[in-house]
């Protein structure tokens, strides 16, 4: 009787004690992962904004997280082995969330919002001076007030928002290597791509809900329930709109944080999956093990280091596997952070709409490659050789529809002054001596400051001075502007509010836009499971954790860190007007111009892409050559197998074929 009581009082931690628990609570900790990632991507132009900053220095802070996670991760991918891998995971989601509430801070320790404009927002403005009028005396430049401008420059609270993803990143850090090493320690084999599969989903439902926040946050004006929105002269399609980035941040930090709880009670090892009912005999034969293994665990905690990295350093196929890697994911890191800001200025769509669009269009073909890609593993029994040429075709096709990218076009928005001339003929680049003209040139308008009109004629000015008009009637958004001389001939042509939209020929490209991004979704994702199993598998079991590790180490290093930074500067490079500072220095970026930022943003990725091809190909001559560690090809047993088995049937002819011949001889006599 004393048996089953032992079995009774095991039975409850039980229930942290088997594999698919943790699994399930690391895919949960990735979808709280990823959707602080996803978010954070999804804000970054509002960051950009609200902070008057260039896209480089967003790149920057983009970056940053990279950072925070380098700092940490060779450490964590060896040291973790030896240490409570489990309770490192929660630590670190504990982390991420305290990441995530330093970066919502800057709204609580800064003042309101002021976007640039030269409008009052209320009362009757016919009298003000924005306004077209000739006998008024205005200088072409605004003041400069040193004082105002180092006050602003002082104020550089894009420094927490920094800090705070270098602290998210360093969180994030144990999570990844030490997931997978404890899954594929304690999983079966045969289920390890399968499992790996179903955390990929958890990467994908985490930025589903993450671009789903991002929409909200971004339709919501930044200081909503402080300030009269009515009284707003922009909508959320305004390069000078900011959304409540803070909000998500905050909710992001609370998930993260919850993620953690479970982990606490998870044991250092598991039993192998398939012998938990084997309690007993299970934890005396762990006990045993790493009781007697403890010791030479301390002592060779630093031992085995240099060894395992020459080890994985003269591994040729791991080593391509990390040139591959890099060059693919500069190209993957350029797409993701600057997908909004791209199909924004490209389309004339709001940030939020682009953003849900996103999420709706690229995330369930996600989901459903990466469940493919699992279940063709595991159903098939995939050998490593056919599972690398599998995600081999399946990205080359993907990267050749990628060029369809550049035929999705749409043009210019139509500014006079830095697209088109006063007479509706675009030009290429932004002259500032064609900013005035004969029908504005004695209304001494300001010459940089950006607060948009739409013409009657279809073309936009860049101040309803610029335009010429001479009175308005209505307050906020709703802003009628009058006796436009810019506008019509006749003097009396009027303007609203806002740039003119893009005609109904952009909507339509941008629906195809997101169908060819839903097929190379898919496409992309069916590969990510395979390919990914053929780098695991090229790695010794023992060196496992390390190369995970470093592998990480280096696509942060040489793509996840300067790809933002440096493609932030090539962006910045194709803005036709920046935005002012009250100081008179410039600030974020107000409009591109979209036929250099389309180039730019297709051509780049396109070139890293064909470069990572390259070592693709070595990798597949060389697994025709060589067996990876830990992995027989089946094609190779089954060939060893059916040798063996003619083998024995040879023995077996040997043995009875006197038999055979006595029989024959009995009845051809009978």
């Amino acid at each position: 009787m004393a048996e089953p009581g032992k079995r009774v009082t095991t039975h409850g931690p039980r229930c942290f004690s088997k594999i698919k628990m943790f699994l399930l609570a690391l895919a949960v900790a990735y979808v709280a992962k990823s959707l602080s990632g996803a978010y954070m991507n999804s804000m970054l132009t509002q960051i950009e904004r609200q902070f008057d900053i260039p896209t480089s220095v967003v790149g920057l802070i983009n970056g940053s997280f990279e950072i925070g996670n380098l700092l940490l991760i060779i450490f964590t991918s060896y040291f973790g082995m030896k240490l409570h891998r489990p309770l490192m995971i929660g630590v670190g989601c504990v982390v991420m969330g305290l990441g995530c509430f330093l970066m919502s801070l800057p709204h609580f320790l800064m003042g309101r919002y002021e976007y640039e404009k030269s409008i009052s927002p209320a009362s009757n403005l016919s009298s003000n001076s924005f306004l077209c009028s000739g006998n008024k005396t205005q200088t072409l430049t605004p003041p400069h007030d040193p004082k105002e401008c180092m006050k602003e420059i002082k104020s550089s609270m894009w420094i927490y928002i920094m800090v705070g993803n270098v602290i998210r990143g360093a969180g994030e850090t144990p999570i990844m290597p030490l997931g997978i090493s404890y899954i594929e320690d304690f999983a079966k084999s045969e289920n390890s791509p399968l499992y790996i599969g179903i955390l990929n989903i958890g990467t994908v439902i985490g930025p589903l809900i993450g671009l789903m926040l991002a929409s909200f946050s971004a339709n919501t004006y930044v200081d909503v329930g402080s300030v009269n929105t009515d009284d707003l002269t922009i909508t959320p399609t305004d390069t000078r709109w900011v959304g409540a980035w803070w909000v998500g941040f905050l909710i992001c930090a609370g998930v993260n944080v919850l993620t953690s709880i479970p982990f606490l009670f998870f044991p250092k090892t598991l039993p192998k999956e398939g012998q938990e009912d084997n309690v007993d005999v299970t934890k005396s034969d762990r006990e045993e093990k790493h009781g007697g293994k403890a010791k030479e665990e301390k002592r060779g905690i630093t031992k085995d280091f240099l060894p395992f990295m020459k080890s994985l350093f003269c591994n040729s196929i791991y080593m391509l596997f990390i040139l591959l890697s890099v060059l693919h994911l500069n190209a993957i890191v350029i797409i993701i952070t600057f997908m909004p800001k791209y199909l924004e200025q490209q389309y004339g769509k709001s940030i939020a709409e682009i953003v849900f669009l996103i999420g709706l269009y690229t995330l369930p073909p996600i989901f459903l490659g990466y469940v493919i890609g699992g279940l063709i593993m595991k159903k098939f029994k995939t050998s490593m050789k056919k599972a690398a040429y599998i995600a081999f075709c399946l990205t080359l096709t993907e990267f050749l529809l990628f060029f369809f990218y550049f035929l999705i076009t749409c043009d210019n928005f139509p500014v006079v002054g830095l697209t088109t001339s006063y007479d509706g003929i675009q030009q290429p680049l932004y002259v500032e001596n064609n900013v005035l003209a004969d029908c504005n040139t004695r209304c001494n308008c300001l010459t940089k400051t950006w607060d948009p009109v739409c013409g009657e004629n279809g073309l936009a000015y860049m101040s309803a001075c610029l335009a010429g008009c001479e009175k308005s009637v209505g307050t906020g958004i709703n802003m009628v502007f009058q006796n436009c001389s810019c506008i019509g001939s006749s003097g009396n042509a009027s303007a609203v509010l806002g740039l003119c939209e893009k005609g109904h020929d952009c909507t339509i490209m941008l629906k195809y836009f997101f169908t060819l991004a839903l097929i190379g979704s898919l496409i992309h994702s069916v590969a990510a499971i395979p390919g990914y199993m053929v780098f695991l598998r090229s790695i010794k079991s023992e060196e496992k954790s390390l190369g995970i590790g470093l592998h990480a180490f280096c696509t942060r290093v040489f793509a996840a860190i300067p790809a933002p930074i440096y493609f932030g500067a090539l962006i910045d490079r194709t803005c036709l007007h920046w935005g002012t500072l009250k100081c008179g220095e410039p600030g974020a970026c107000r409009m591109y111009d979209t036929n250099n930022f389309r180039n730019i943003y297709i051509g780049v990725p396109a070139v890293l892409r064909g470069l990572s091809l390259l070592p693709a190909v070595f990798i597949l001559k060389l697994m025709r050559k060589r067996q990876l560690p830990g992995e027989t090809d089946s094609s190779e047993t089954e060939l060893a197998e059916t040798k063996l088995t003619e083998k024995k049937s040879e023995c077996v002819d040997v043995h009875r074929s006197p038999e055979v011949e006595n029989d024959r001889e009995l009845k051809t006599k009978l």
